[in-house]
């Protein structure tokens, strides 16, 4: 073999050897920002009000900000160093769906700490990756086993169910537990979420009525309002 050949052969084996890297690259990447839609999975509903681009959870930052001392934006690493609370609970469509799974995350209370809202806050704002957004009352928020969630059954929380992080409030309506959450801003007063626009009620509190459990195949007849308790 000659130095020409020699040259050829040494630049064969690099192709091989860079190629298979950039391809997984490439298909990892293509996992990473997969295109999020609605689908009716057995077990747990994937639902969002649009199709979007999921976000990469490694770049993904959680800005916290408006009417607060100490304004902050945090990576899922540092909300991960945050006191970690874990609880088992339902989400409940207003299709009349709903799962319960084993969330994983921190109390608001506990993000409030660290920022500082003004008295004057009555509301905070969320927006998410695509665009969603909700009000939620501070007083509902400080409330028992509302959770910002990045776990969902002992696992990081799936892009398809709302993560790098998402909420969730237990005795309201799945549109106000906002999923993929990438801003919140203290403000003095209420406004209108995105679904309340088209009729959905500004409280969001579960009603009585009957449910489709899919975690247990088996419909429900919910008593009273608030938080199901199968």
């Amino acid at each position: 073999m000659d130095r020409r050949d020699f040259v050829r052969f040494i630049g064969v084996l690099a192709i091989g050897c860079v190629l298979p890297h950039c391809g997984r690259g490439a298909e990892l990447k293509k996992e990473v920002r997969r295109i999020l839609e609605n689908e009716d999975r057995e077990g747990f509903y994937i639902r969002f009000y649009k199709a979007f681009e999921s976000v990469d959870p490694v770049r993904w930052t959680f800005g916290v900000g408006g009417l607060c001392d100490h304004p902050r934006t945090f990576t899922l690493s540092a909300l991960q160093d945050l006191q970690r609370e874990t609880q088992a609970s339902r989400m409940k469509c207003v299709e009349s769906w709903s799962s319960k799974a084993k969330w994983g995350g921190f109390r608001p209370k506990t993000l409030f700490d660290i920022v500082g809202p003004r008295k004057e806050v009555k509301f905070l704002y969320i927006r998410a990756a695509d665009d969603y957004y909700e009000y939620i009352a501070i007083d509902d928020l400080l409330k028992p086993r509302v959770l910002f969630v990045y776990e969902m059954n002992d696992s990081l929380l799936p892009d398809i169910h709302g993560g790098p992080l998402r909420l969730i409030i237990p005795f309201k309506y799945g549109y106000k537990s906002i999923k993929t959450i990438v801003k919140a801003e203290f403000v003095e007063h209420g406004g209108t979420g995105y679904w309340s626009n088209f009729g959905y009620s500004k409280d969001g509190t579960i009603q009585p009525g009957w449910d489709y459990a899919l975690d247990l195949k088996a419909y429900k007849e919910l008593m009273g309002e608030g938080e199901p308790d199968y």
